[in-house]
């Protein structure tokens, strides 16, 4: 396995100043308010329905989040000012060279193996065909036949009462293909599902209509940093962010007080209205699967 010392200077790409200051820009544009956001509620034991879940689901810290790093293989030209406005450049994990800074070392072997995992997912994702017939039905299938003390979002009221939220379940076919959002169904919602995805399945059932599959981009390319770098790490944020703002809105919530317009996908229009967005946020997901599917190949074969 070549490590930077290995490498010859001609494989190490340089980014100018201008260049990686833009993107430095470019990733506090998309990162530091939801970031910032969640660490301020946090010091005050303060909860938010929707944005939480990015920082406590992902396990990616926000300051982590808010660090701008260059890929493996890229050295940024770096001055004395550079250092002492972003101090993390001065970790461990880089090598400092005479105006130039750049990450050292190489991934373990246990990161080329889980990236093996991420390019293996991300191409048989995009091979598969996207299915759209789901509804973001699963975040009712959480709630059905729940008490209100068993539903999980406590403090936030449900737009359907008990029996209409479980007739609207019953009424509509169940086709969850994401292992980690169909193991929070109710016990009495399983069965209803047409598949039983669990964590052996997943390289064989995702696929690129999925919501979660598309905000799972996020965890796969956080778990990659600091060898993919953070312009993507950035970019899978984003596109989070969006898919669980629809997520919510089609949700059987009622966040309307926090500026949330419900996506009522119990009446056909809501249902046309959710699809449209799901089908938009699966295209902007094809590209960054693919970049993310390059990237961890790229680490695996380090």
């Amino acid at each position: 396995m070549l490590g930077f010392s290995m490498l010859t200077q001609a494989a190490i790409q340089l980014w100018t100043r201008p260049e990686w200051r833009a993107r430095l820009a470019a990733h506090r544009n998309r990162v530091e308010q939801r970031a910032l956001a969640f660490v301020e509620r946090r010091s005050r034991a303060a909860r938010h329905p929707v944005d939480d879940f990015l920082f406590t689901y992902y396990n990616f810290s926000p300051a982590k989040l808010r660090e701008w790093t260059p890929p493996w293989g890229v050295e940024i030209e770096c001055g004395p000012g550079d250092l002492e406005e972003l101090p993390w450049l001065r970790a461990p994990r880089f090598e400092m060279l005479e105006g130039r800074v750049r990450l050292g070392g190489q991934p373990s072997e246990a990161q080329r193996g889980l990236a093996r995992w991420v390019a293996d997912l991300c191409a048989r994702v995009t091979a598969r065909p996207a299915r759209f017939a789901c509804h973001g039905l699963h975040e009712w299938a959480m709630v059905y036949r729940q008490t209100r003390e068993q539903v999980r979002h406590q403090g936030w009221e449900l737009r359907l009462g008990p029996e209409e939220l479980a007739d609207l379940v019953e009424s509509r076919n169940l086709c969850c293909t994401h292992y980690d959002a169909f193991r929070f169904f109710t016990p009495e919602a399983r069965p209803r599902n047409s598949l039983q995805p669990v964590l052996e399945t997943r390289l064989d059932l995702e696929q690129a209509g999925c919501l979660h599959a598309n905000m799972d981009l996020y965890k796969w390319s956080a778990k990659l940093w600091p060898w993919i770098g953070s312009d993507l790490v950035g970019e899978c944020f984003e596109l989070a962010c969006a898919a669980r703002d629809l997520d919510m809105r089609a949700s059987p919530y009622d966040l309307r007080h926090l500026g949330y317009a419900p996506v009522c996908i119990e009446t056909a229009e809501g249902r046309a209205e959710y699809e449209t967005a799901q089908r938009e946020l699966a295209a902007l997901a094809v590209p960054l699967r693919e970049r993310l599917r390059f990237a961890a190949e790229r680490v695996a074969t380090s």
